[in-house]
């Protein structure tokens, strides 16, 4: 009778633990699998953002076809026929690919407006600074976000910023002024596109600003928003490429035929729309705060693969420039986030627009 209890009692602890055994592999293995699947969506979303800015970039440096805002109206036509495309794939494939439904409704388009003009400044001056500056120097141009978006909360939506994010913003304008002087240094310095990125910086503020508004006019949808932003785009661009003398230097552009330059034209609106993807996939599977820091590390990398492949020679004070820019852009990040950790009435909608915000400058191709 002992020896049969004792043959159960072993064979339970066996069975015990066997099955914790197995617990801890599954454990270890779904833990793995998710730190691939983590890895393989930064690979992918750093592979889209360095690869649209280096292609717009491309279409931008063309000296045969001086037409930014036809560059630029045209990856807009792009988006809007990929939304047509990605919501019939929707219907036909609902279990596969997810997004909403989207019919052009004229209210809608009027409410999101005001936005549209935002956007466009912001897509506009973003493509112009990146024509005059380079990918190299793109980096520091387009830096001063963070301090308009500081600046502009409180002019318009009278919101105070801690002294701690005031500090960080002290940081990324001593890195902004840094790397202009050492880009003057150099003999590399554009005014024109130290202009625009300082332009571009502030309409991206904007842009987060007008965004929160008119959010609730599209349900929510990030995919709607940008859906009537760029139909809205494509009508408004028509009068200012007219108005700028952009379509007689389309008219005689020698490469109007080449399939070559439409394909790589669309190739670019393909990427500026996929660029919405994978930031928010980037953002659901890790958080608003790592996205960020994934943003500045991308940053870093790709100032790094421009001045490698034009072969330049930097200065150390103007890569100290880009480490202070990169700097207090993440220690900003992470202010804001500890702040937003502090126990306050915020609602989920509160918390969808920050992670919706937090792909704001991927949005507008940083």
């Amino acid at each position: 009778m002992n020896r049969t209890q004792l043959k159960r009692s072993s064979i339970l602890r066996m069975a015990l633990s066997g099955s914790e055994t197995m617990n801890q592999d599954e454990h270890e293995e779904s833990f793995i699998l998710r730190a691939l699947k983590i890895a393989a969506v930064v690979a992918l979303y750093w592979f889209v953002s360095i690869t649209m800015v280096f292609l717009n970039n491309y279409l931008l440096d063309n000296r045969e076809l001086d037409a930014p805002l036809f560059v630029t109206f045209y990856q807009c036509v792009v988006t809007v026929g990929l939304c047509w495309i990605m919501q019939l794939f929707a219907k036909l494939c609902p279990g596969v690919i997810d997004f909403p439904s989207v019919k052009f409704d004229l209210k809608t388009s009027r409410e999101v407006l005001p936005l549209s003009v935002v956007f466009i400044g912001m897509i506009t001056f973003n493509n112009l600074c990146l024509k005059y500056v380079g990918v190299a120097f793109y980096t520091i141009g387009r830096s001063l976000s963070t301090v308009f978006n500081v600046l502009l909360s409180f002019v318009i939506l009278k919101q105070t910023t801690s002294y701690q994010a005031l500090i960080c913003c002290g940081i990324i304008l001593g890195g902004f002024w840094l790397g202009v002087d050492q880009e003057g240094l150099a003999g590399s310095l554009s005014w024109s596109g130290v202009f625009f990125g300082v332009l571009a910086s502030a309409f991206v503020s904007l842009n987060a600003i007008y965004t929160k508004k008119v959010m609730p006019a599209v349900d929510g949808s990030i995919w709607k928003l940008s859906f009537y932003n760029n139909i809205n785009a494509c009508v408004l661009f028509l009068p200012l490429i007219f108005v700028f003398g952009e379509v007689g230097k389309v008219g005689s552009f020698s490469g109007l035929t080449n399939l070559h330059f439409w394909g790589m034209m669309t190739l670019g609106g393909v990427f500026g729309f996929a660029i919405g993807y994978v930031t928010g996939l980037q953002i659901k599977f890790t958080s608003p705060l790592t996205h960020n820091v994934s943003g500045t590390a991308k940053a870093c990398a790709q100032t790094v693969i421009a001045v490698v492949y034009n072969s330049s020679s930097k200065s150390l004070l103007w890569w100290t420039s880009n480490m202070m820019v990169l700097g207090g852009s993440s220690a900003y990040t992470w202010v804001k986030s500890r702040e937003m950790q502090k126990p306050t009435h915020r609602g989920p909608q509160d918390s969808a627009k920050e992670k919706l915000l937090s792909g704001e400058k991927e949005n507008s191709g940083v």
